[in-house]
């Protein structure tokens, strides 16, 4: 009987502890089935084939972009997050390391984004290196899964963190340049003495390793990589005051021109156009701070867009850091090598037609446009989505890897 009873205490004692294990184990651990597909392994892709536009290759991208991409819910990062040891190892953070040229010249990034927390983290990985500092905007529309994703991968990772202030950002409005100014403001006050600083959304994807950005970057010798134009036609932007009226539904909001002119801006500023996107150094940011720039940033807020004129304008004032002078020609979208973008109105006039998709005249990038993205000499791809081509981007992933791989073997 003693026997017994000591059998069914010890299967007692067993079971306590080990069915909490095997809970977390069924939960978390089997987040591998709801990854997203590995289409060059599951269909036998060649990216350097597909780079090459094989015929062969690209017919079966054809076919394989036919089937439906599944795509990942953001609960997913919520749950591989959930135990920091695990997501880390598992996405391979743990192996990412840079040489010492690199970590002599560290880089911030400014994250603006709202949705698809898959890729959210793709990029964040994509870019990621632990000497490096992130901070990550999410939109205060977004869903609280996405919310909690972000969160996830800010307590995971101790150079990545959550804006200290978030806005509700707004098409075309002053939130958008808002939540960059947050984001950017935060990084001054970080222990890592970044030299220069890149915003993204959560559609870019890099073309570039980290060392051959820092390779870039010391090039600039303190200048700046953004557009810079003469307004053309849209001094409307910024003549008149513009109010943002709730149009169709809650989330949803637009500038509308009022007609009603605004003054001059401050300063006797010169107006220039350009992108909301950029590479600024820690210099430029800090003057982005100054009285000057918060005056023209007060005038800015009831304009159409400010952040298309924002950055493009301050670049252009007499004495900022990395001073492009008034005289200067324009810098396009195609001279300022942050980002690669295709707008429909502009393919085969500058660029090839788009072989994606297109969302609001931008081209969603598709595999056939591989070998343009990587050889056009541009730091980043706008925009990537694995729903319309989830070749693409694992191929971009691929490059990428390749050359970090080759890059760690020299450091051995």
């Amino acid at each position: 009987m003693r026997r017994l009873w000591l059998r069914c205490n010890l299967l007692k004692v067993i079971s306590f502890f080990l069915a909490p294990i095997l809970i977390l184990v069924f939960i978390f651990v089997p987040a591998e089935v709801s990854k997203r597909p590995r289409f060059i392994v599951e269909l036998g892709f060649n990216c350097s084939a597909i780079n090459d536009m094989e015929p062969v290759e690209v017919n079966k991208c054809l076919v394989a972009r036919k089937k439906r991409y599944v795509v990942p819910i953001d609960k997913n990062i919520v749950n591989d997050t959930f135990y920091c040891d695990w997501f880390v190892a598992s996405k391979g953070y743990d192996v990412k390391q840079g040489s010492e040229f690199e970590r002599e010249f560290p880089l911030a990034y400014s994250m603006v984004v709202h949705k698809n927390a898959d890729l959210v983290e793709r990029l964040l990985r994509a870019i990621y290196m632990p000497h490096n500092v992130y901070c990550i905007h999410y939109d205060q529309k977004s869903s609280d899964d996405f919310k909690s994703a972000m969160q996830g991968l800010a307590r995971c990772l101790p150079n990545v963190f959550i804006a200290s202030k978030l806005e509700r950002v707004q098409y075309a409005s002053i939130s958008r340049l808002k939540a960059d100014l947050n984001c950017l403001c935060d990084l001054l006050e970080s222990d890592v003495k970044w030299k220069y600083v890149i915003n993204l959304c959560g559609q870019d994807f890099p073309l570039r390793t980290n060392a051959e950005l820092v390779s870039d970057l010391k090039m600039l010798k303190g200048r700046n990589m953004m557009e810079s134009k003469r307004p053309g036609g849209k001094e409307w932007r910024w003549r008149f005051q513009h109010v943002s009226i709730n149009r169709f539904f809650d989330n949803y909001h637009l500038p509308i021109n009022t007609y009603w002119h605004k003054s001059p801006p401050p300063h006797h500023i010169e107006m220039f156009v350009g992108s909301a996107y950029f590479t600024v150094s820690r210099e430029f940011v800090l003057f982005a701070q100054s009285s000057f720039a918060r005056d023209f940033l007060v005038w800015s807020e009831d304009t159409f867009s400010p952040d298309e004129h924002f950055w493009a304008t301050l670049v252009r004032v007499p004495g900022a850091p990395g001073e492009v002078l008034r005289s200067d020609p324009d810098i396009t979208e195609l001279q300022s090598k942050t980002r690669l973008v295709k707008w429909s109105y502009l393919e085969g006039i500058l660029y090839p037609p788009c072989t994606g998709e297109h969302v609001r005249s931008v081209c969603i990038y598709g595999f056939a446009e591989l070998s343009w993205l990587l050889n056009y000499g541009h730091w980043f791809a706008n925009k990537v989505d694995p729903d319309i081509d989830p070749i693409l981007i694992e191929c971009l992933e691929e490059n990428l890897l390749g050359k970090q791989v080759a890059l760690n073997k020299t450091m051995i």
